[in-house]
């Protein structure tokens, strides 16, 4: 039997244990959730998915198998502090918490355990996150299977060495606002052209969809596929003529590259000020 005790209970959270539910991986009563102070989300979750709620924490660490650090990265550190004493060394350590790095939750915890580090996004809310994993020396082969298994409740899970999580959160991690921010031009642009608002959004979300499952389903590489809609002097061409104009394409690449940075410069300023 699995006990699985998540340390936070914000959105990221509630996906991961909404869809471990979902997908029959564990039940309610296989999951304990507590927070920093409320209440009110604790027994929203209670009643929603069944979990046991506490702020004791002898209980909520009592037999578990499995602890989730879901809360604010800056309450790292505090809530490590807070307790860590319950941290026994068979319990499986999995931190979704952007910007800090597993050595760091290695030295605040002052114990070997086993740890991962995800970098989910935020469509893990409705089951479509890609979800990056990277973990220590001390992670057997039956607890990866079933990290793997808990992440591929909201998604697409996959392994990576931890010095490409901040390439992974700069691409997939914000990845999903990069999209939503081509959404709202295409939303303006739609106005000014003149087709109604709830029209638009219909046709934008079906092309967004369809470009989408093109590029999963087809051999073609994106360029290849691009061209393929491009004829020689028609609209396509004409449109990519002014975004190649604006040098759209290089100013998304470093969009990702500088939010990859910003990951980087993140994890440092975190493992500096644990050094303070």
């Amino acid at each position: 039997m699995t006990k699985v005790a998540f340390i936070g209970a914000g959105s990221m959270a509630e996906a991961l244990i909404s869809g471990m539910i979902e997908n029959h991986l564990m039940s309610g009563n296989d999951i304990w959730v507590t927070n920093k102070c409320n209440h009110e989300k604790l027994e929203n979750m209670k009643a929603q998915y069944g979990v046991t709620i506490t702020y004791e924490l002898e209980q909520i660490f009592k037999d578990a198998n499995v602890v989730f650090l879901a809360m604010k990265p800056k309450d790292v550190a505090d809530a490590l502090q807070t307790i860590k004493p319950h941290l026994q060394k068979n319990m499986l350590i999995i931190s979704v918490l952007a910007g800090v790095s597993i050595e760091s939750i290695e030295q605040l915890a002052e114990k070997e355990l086993p740890i991962v580090r995800a970098m989910p996004n935020t469509s893990a809310t409705i089951g479509k996150s890609a979800s990056a994993l990277s973990v220590n020396k001390h992670v057997s082969i039956e607890q990866m299977k079933l990290v793997q298994q808990m992440f591929e409740t909201v998604g697409l899970a996959s392994v990576v060495r931890e010095e490409q999580l901040d390439a992974v959160t700069g691409l997939s991690g914000s990845g999903p606002a990069y999209i939503y921010y081509l959404a709202e031009a295409m939303e303006k642009s739609a106005e000014e052209i003149g087709l109604e608002k709830e029209m638009a959004k219909r046709f934008i979300i079906q092309t967004l969809l369809g470009a989408a499952e093109m590029l999963e389903k087809s051999p073609k590489e994106s360029h290849q596929l691009r061209k393929e809609v491009t004829s020689p002097g028609g609209t396509t061409e004409a449109g990519l003529k002014v975004l190649d104009a604006h040098a759209v394409q290089q100013a998304f690449i470093e969009c990702i590259k500088e939010a990859t940075a910003q990951s980087k410069r993140l994890g440092n300023h975190f493992s500096n000020s644990m050094k303070a």
